[in-house]
């Protein structure tokens, strides 16, 4: 089964993200991506906006206001 992890270099090791069981010996590939600062600067901001937007205070709406389906 293929599964992608993420995961970081902390300037010594590669660290996994979350953690996973892995068999001895498991073949594993390892992706370099580029750092691109500005969008992970748009991807904190849209987190951010989402979870305002989305919050547990936010008011719930019924389906009778909806005018078109």
């Amino acid at each position: 089964m293929n599964q992608t992890i993420a995961a970081h270099f902390d300037g010594e090791h590669i660290l996994l993200d979350e953690p996973v069981e892995l068999e001895p010996n498991t073949k594993l590939l390892v992706t370099v991506l580029p750092r691109d600062s500005e969008r992970e600067a748009w991807l904190q901001v849209s987190k951010k906006k989402l979870a305002e937007a989305y919050s547990d205070d936010e008011e719930e709406y019924s389906l009778d206001l909806i005018k078109d389906p």
